[in-house]
């Protein structure tokens, strides 16, 4: 193996040195171009005109800002309605009772008949229900499509159009339910949406009513001109708000959206901190499958001894309130950012126009001539 070149490495050595201790200094040459000239005067017209428009006017460049506030919302409703056998008051048609964020009013329910915790044919539209002798079906298995768990018997269903496995479970498992609407009514229940907001932040809170008396809740209703602060709505206003037909939803039962935004100045006055509120429908409405909104319960009593329900399927109307928002204030240091931002792409137009030059003008070699020089300044020692 031929051994290293010790003068080549010293060159090798020199010229790495030389490039580390080298500085480029940028050039002025002056090129009279109208167009050239045009072109970089536009570019920096357009870059100023996006910092001042939008960055710093409606980006508000120049805060700090915060997004998403802390936020608490407690929501009643108010309302009585009746079905063809009941008068339903808001105790019963409320779900869940404490006030939270998410809850559902019922607007139709389907009844089952009484049922008992005893043994009776499976369901007929229960897959595998059926069979013909006791080795079809498998004691204490179950099915999760199923009501219960299975004794082993093949026993005749219900009306005698064939055998089924029998189940222990709340019997009978079929049955015709009653279907009773709440719905007549419903669209004029009242609904309140408490919210308050805290920016951490900036130390800002605030809440969506603002009542200059005692009783101002007890009148108001909600208008986004006279009575932004009164923050009652019908639940038909809601359902109409967010582009639905009430008797429709109703039926079929679906979630609304009641969106309240938080956009936040805080270099203004603090009225100028207002809530803004949207309205629309959360679940796909033309869903194919598991349309609308529904869920079960049971009420349980005793009858002559016997631990008896009946269950309820339960059409209504979720709302879902959702809040967001962010808050902005004036700081030194995002406006110092913004600012170097601002005057370092401003430079963008000489960028682009040394690259026409270089690479799209017929005297490119004339201006990289000019533009590029190599100076190797003397050293005088001693």
């Amino acid at each position: 193996m031929a051994a290293p070149d010790p003068i080549a490495a010293a060159m090798g050595v020199r010229g790495c040195l030389r490039a580390v201790s080298s500085y480029s200094s940028p050039q002025v040459v002056v090129v009279r171009n109208g167009h050239l000239g045009t072109a970089y005067r536009a570019l920096q017209l357009l870059v100023l005109l996006y910092f001042t428009g939008y960055v710093f006017i409606i980006q508000k460049g120049y805060q700090e800002r915060e997004m998403g506030p802390e936020s608490s919302i407690i929501t009643k409703v108010k309302g009585v309605t009746q079905s063809p056998s009941k008068v339903w008051d808001v105790g019963e048609y409320v779900a869940p009772p404490e006030g939270g964020s998410t809850f559902s009013i019922l607007t139709r329910v389907d009844i089952s008949p009484a049922q008992a915790m005893e043994t009776c044919p499976e369901g007929r539209a229960v897959a595998n229900a059926t069979c013909s002798s006791d080795q079809d079906c498998v004691p204490r298995d179950t099915d999760t499509s199923g009501h219960g768990e299975r004794t082993g018997r093949c026993v005749p269903q219900a009306g005698g159009t064939g055998k089924s496995c029998e189940v222990l479970a709340w019997c009978p498992v079929d049955g015709d339910s009653i279907s009773e609407s709440l719905a007549e009514m419903a669209s004029q229940f009242t609904v309140l949406i408490k919210n308050n907001i805290h920016f951490p932040r900036f130390g800002f809170s605030k809440g969506n009513i603002q009542a200059s008396e005692s009783g101002y809740l007890k009148s108001c209703m909600f208008n986004t001109t006279s009575a932004l602060y009164c923050p009652i709505f019908k639940l038909g206003f809601l359902v109409e708000q967010a582009g639905e037909d009430f008797a429709e939803l109703a039926e079929k039962g679906g979630v609304i959206g009641v969106i309240i935004s938080w956009n936040c100045n805080l270099d203004l006055p603090d009225a100028e901190c207002n809530p803004h509120y949207s309205f629309r429908r959360l679940d796909p409405k033309g869903a194919l499958a598991s349309q609308g909104y529904n869920y079960r319960f049971a009420k349980y009593y005793n009858w002559n001894g016997t631990r008896s329900r009946v269950l309820i399927k339960a059409y209504g109307i979720r709302v879902d309130v959702i809040v967001h928002g962010q808050a902005g204030k004036f700081s030194l240091i995002p406006t110092i950012i913004t600012l170097a931002t601002a005057l370092t792409s401003v430079g963008l137009g000489s960028f682009v126009c040394d690259w026409i030059l270089l690479c799209c003008m017929d005297k490119e070699q004339r201006y990289s001539s000019r533009k590029f020089e190599q100076v190797s300044p003397g050293c005088r020692c001693g």
